[in-house]
């Protein structure tokens, strides 16, 4: 389908069709990636428990990683998508060039600090021995490799940005496929271990984002980057960093309270620990489809943006937070009745069974509000106005989740469920202030200056 078709789709098309076309390759693609972590994690186990445990331990920062890519691609994204909607085409593609030469040049920048100072920054947190020596390995190449996930998270965010989700998801399963098929060629044949784990891994999403590359300026039938969009342009770069860099502070922000949620969880006792990472593990794939949803009307909020057209805009994210309610809604009670046999599937301990299965009934319960709080994500960040998500983010987890955990451990006797109560609380909080700021309507502002009209 040509840009002109997909624009006149997004603005005019039967907006519920138009959710799930651009949804449903996202969620297949979330999909896959999740199912890609648990093979990465299982030939990884296959070396040993400190290996394992290396590749857990240095996770945060490579979220951070994650997060500044992503960040800076989404805040694009939303930009490309609203001069897409306005018709202003040649801005789009300008965006799009700056988009991918900052993120070289920024990706390059901290693939070599990271790589000079992996061991130091991993000996800062505490590590020692083989789990010092693994995590260094690992995370050295992966540092490396920065530029890699930069590039093939800013062909995603232009793709996307066009209203183009198929061709992201067909080269990012091309990339997991890649990967799950190097992984046991280094780890075990060249008998490299964690640093072949990670060779695989940057060398997959290296070959997939040089060709991502490679679509955008020699095929792509949409956007036409050229050349001459990847000389410097401070204005353009100025303005990813402002749309960008609140999504990627919210996520890295939201990485370290998921890591200090751990100690909490941790204090009391492993079992607990585990009966929580099984639980999130197996209703996350129930969350899958509202990422989707999410992610998708974050196109369509912002071509409508930039076309004019608000009052779409608002219909889009009631029709999509009738969607999102209802498939949570339909998933979670249809695996309600059965959580002590999902928890069975990866552990017979049965005190971890009990526990993991009573959280896994809380979170299912409630998992309607993770729709409204993923659907006012999407909106603010399409909308430009990445601020707003930005708190929705952090508040989420450091303005009402940690001070509720350890107000309700001190001061009750709950014992784990303090944490599961303060989970549910702290998304009902947000998604209530959430909402409030998108009643408000500031979002309705766009952040792209109209096309000037020929006299």
């Amino acid at each position: 389908m040509s840009l002109t078709r997909k624009r006149e789709m997004i603005l005019s098309g039967n907006l519920y069709k138009v959710i799930m076309i651009l949804s449903a390759p996202i969620m297949l693609n979330n999909l896959i990636q999740t199912f890609y972590n648990l093979t990465d994690t299982y030939f990884i186990s296959r070396l040993g428990s400190t290996e394992i445990a290396a590749i857990q331990f240095i996770w945060p920062i490579i979220f951070i990683i994650i997060s500044l890519g992503t960040g800076l691609s989404m805040g694009a994204s939303s930009i490309i998508s609203q001069y897409i909607g306005s018709s202003q085409y040649e801005k789009a593609s300008k965006i799009s060039g700056q988009l991918i030469y900052f993120s070289l040049i920024f990706s390059l920048f901290i693939g070599f600090f990271g790589f000079v100072f992996s061991e130091k920054i991993i000996r800062t947190m505490g590590a020692t021995g083989a789990l010092l020596t693994y995590a260094t390995d690992y995370l050295s190449i992966i540092f490396l490799g920065t530029f890699s996930h930069f590039m093939l998270f800013a062909f995603i965010a232009i793709k996307q940005g066009q209203g183009d989700t198929k061709t992201p998801m067909k080269i990012s399963i091309m990339a997991v496929i890649a990967n799950i098929a190097l992984d046991p060629l280094f780890i075990f044949t060249f008998g490299l271990g964690v640093k072949g784990a990670a060779i695989a891994t940057v060398l997959a999403r290296t070959i997939f984002g040089t060709y991502g590359l490679y679509y955008l300026i020699f095929k792509d039938s949409g956007l036409k980057i050229d050349f001459n969009n990847f000389k410097f342009d401070n204005k353009s770069i100025k303005k990813i960093l402002k749309i960008g860099m609140p999504t990627a502070i919210g996520q890295s922000t939201t990485a370290v309270g998921f890591a200090i949620l751990n100690i909490f969880i941790i204090s009391f006792g492993e079992s607990i620990l585990t009966a929580f990472a099984i639980g999130n593990r197996i209703s996350s794939l129930v969350f899958l489809p509202v990422m989707g949803i999410g992610t998708a009307i974050s196109t369509i909020i912002a071509q409508n943006l930039g076309a004019d057209n608000i009052s779409r805009a608002k219909e889009t994210t009631y029709k999509s937070l009738v969607v999102a309610t209802s498939l949570t809604i339909i998933t979670s009670f249809s695996l309600l009745f059965f959580t002590d046999k999902l928890i069975n599937i990866f552990t017979t301990d049965q005190y971890i069974i009990e526990q993991g299965s009573a959280y896994m009934k809380l979170i299912l319960l409630t998992l309607p509000l993770m729709g409204f709080y993923q659907i006012l994500i999407g909106v603010f960040i399409g909308s430009g106005h990445t601020y707003q998500s930005m708190f929705m983010m952090i508040g989420r987890l450091w303005l009402f989740r940690l001070p509720m955990v350890i107000l309700f451990k001190t001061y009750t006797n709950l014992g784990p469920y303090s944490v599961w109560y303060a989970m549910i609380l702290s998304n009902f909080f947000i998604v209530i202030i959430g909402y409030i700021m998108f009643l408000q309507g500031s979002w309705q502002t766009k952040i792209i200056k109209p096309r000037k009209l020929q006299p």
